[in-house]
């Protein structure tokens, strides 16, 4: 596209009149495919109107056959629109649920598909794809055209813990999962899709260290998948420390240090 294209000096019909549909029908984002079907209008070049617009700075090309108006700057919107199959969720899903005061710089999105990473008007976009088993606690959120899906809190937990390098890292994660208020029934549920031992074995001994009295289900449910392989409690640290026998977990992190990793965002 582009390249056989004519670029207008100046607006001609066709694109002003592609602007104020636009705007009376508040469509902030569209595709190619579509976007003649929602205006109720042809265009003799759509792809020629398209291509002076993005040209003229009305419009940006996120990708191909996928535009913006050139001021919508919502990155969970764009980053769930130019993926099928797809939420916010990790690091990005933490933030927006107030779970962690440190803002990530890059996008996280869950997806069942293979997406390459992009980079789309200055922000990071990081697309992970997991099995279609795995797709479960998906909700929308937001209000009109800033309306995404995102994983619930459970669910975003879950996430982290099964895919940790997403979270922004230990001391990133501990705090969250300490702040947030799960339901035990939704966890046990996300745990059980996920299938890591490992990550079910990491909360279960978080949620009683820190007392979480909602989730006393949940901890039954992990220690009875608790299996004779010690795991350290921190991926991404040395295979050392305090013996947890209870929970087959290896303290690489000690429990004094982990209640004050808890406490220092809030």
């Amino acid at each position: 596209m582009g390249n056989r294209v004519y670029i207008s000096k100046n607006m001609n019909s066709d694109q002003i009149s592609f602007i104020q549909l636009l705007k009376e029908y508040e469509i902030e984002y569209f595709t190619i495919d579509d976007i003649e079907d929602r205006l109720g209008q042809n265009f003799e070049n759509i792809n020629e109107v398209l291509e002076n617009l993005v040209k003229k700075k009305f419009l940006v090309r996120l990708q191909r056959k996928y535009y913006a108006d050139i001021n919508f700057n919502n990155s969970n919107v764009i980053g769930t629109f130019i993926c099928k199959n797809s939420a916010v969720g990790y690091w990005s899903a933490l933030s927006y649920y107030g779970l962690t005061e440190r803002f990530p710089n890059t996008v996280y999105i869950q997806t069942i598909n293979k997406k390459p990473d992009k980079k789309i008007l200055g922000v990071n976009y990081k697309f992970i794809s997991v099995k279609p088993s795995k797709r479960a606690g998906i909700i929308k959120t937001g209000y009109g055209n800033n309306q995404f899906n995102i994983t619930d809190i459970e669910k975003t937990i879950t996430d982290c813990f099964d895919l940790p390098k997403n979270s922004g890292g230990f001391d990133i994660l501990i705090p969250a999962f300490k702040r947030a208020d799960m339901n035990a029934e939704k966890l046990i549920e996300y745990a059980r899709l996920i299938k890591n031992i490992a990550a079910t074995k990491r909360m279960g001994f978080l949620a009683e260290l820190f007392k979480k009295e909602k989730l006393r289900k949940f901890i039954t449910y992990a220690k009875s998948i608790v299996n004779e392989r010690y795991n350290v409690i921190d991926p991404s640290g040395f295979d050392e420390g305090e013996f947890e026998n209870k929970w087959k977990l290896r303290l690489n992190v000690s429990k004094e240090k982990i209640l004050n990793i808890a406490k220092t965002e809030y």
